[in-house]
């Protein structure tokens, strides 16, 4: 399928590495002009690099601390010039730390709720002008399944994600007809972050083993495993793209079948 894609601008946020760069991928093999963002140089370089040999578009990386106001103020700017306005806005955040409800201090609460709420609030609030001029305006926010099932150890997830879901609804209906606004509720996917869950548990004594946390990670899910980023991905760019012209206000799951809800 054509995502007619091809000569669009797309920002996404969090992107040097894991779900973000995953749909940055996708993007651009789709002909888009895709900017990524993250906080470490040398990741960024690398994850540029790969993405330049996947299609024809540009490519733009720009090093943003996602909690800084300023900072994703100036990415939204720097972008526009760059590509001459924006089309797509994919937006990632990296996961906040795991562990029990007695465990959070106040400091984790409020990091948390800057880097999965506030860093949203600034992104879509900086880029909306750019979208509603656009022909193909749409708002992707890469989530978790947790917002409508909590998972264990993740108290912070749980809580403050569901933020970004009423934020996504309530942007829905009130940026249409010019931008779209979806989410997607990944489940397990094969990134840094899930490894990092993993190692936790094997800290805790879950488990005895990396491999076998892996295995654990994927005997819960109906499909028999953990996702590849990829998939993910071709889902996101499939969302920001004309060919989901009727899809708004969605929270859709691509977890394999693993929540009940």
């Amino acid at each position: 399928m054509d995502l007619q894609l091809d000569g669009s601008a797309a920002l996404t946020t969090a992107s040097s590495s894991g779900l973000g760069f995953a749909s940055a991928k996708a993007l651009a093999r789709e002909g888009a002009d895709v900017a990524i963002c993250g906080r470490t140089e040398s990741h960024l370089e690398s994850a540029a690099e790969e993405l330049e040999t996947l299609g024809d578009g540009d490519v733009l990386a720009v090093q943003v601390d996602l909690t800084d106001r300023a900072e994703v103020e100036a990415y939204v700017e720097e972008v526009a010039d760059a590509f001459g306005g924006i089309d797509q806005v994919v937006m990632s955040a990296g996961g906040p730390p795991s562990g029990a409800f007695l465990e959070m201090d106040d400091e984790d609460w409020y990091g948390a709720y800057d880097t999965l709420v506030m860093s949203a609030v600034w992104t879509t609030r900086f880029a909306y002008p750019y979208l509603a001029e656009s022909d193909q305006g749409s708002i992707t926010a890469i989530t978790s399944r947790s917002v409508r099932e909590v998972i264990d150890d993740l108290v912070l997830s749980n809580a403050v994600r569901r933020a970004v879901i009423g934020m996504v609804k309530t942007q829905a209906r009130e940026f249409a007809p010019e931008v779209r606004v979806n989410a997607v509720l990944p489940g397990a996917h094969e990134t840094a972050r899930i490894e990092e869950l993993i190692e936790d548990g094997v800290e805790r004594g879950d488990y005895d083993s990396y491999e076998e946390g892996l295995a654990d990670k994927g005997s819960s899910v109906p499909l028999g495993r953990i996702g590849d980023p990829q998939e993910l991905g071709d889902v996101v760019a499939f969302l920001a793209s004309p060919r989901a012209s009727f899809v708004t206000g969605t929270a859709l799951p691509i977890d394999g079948g693993s929540m009940r809800s």
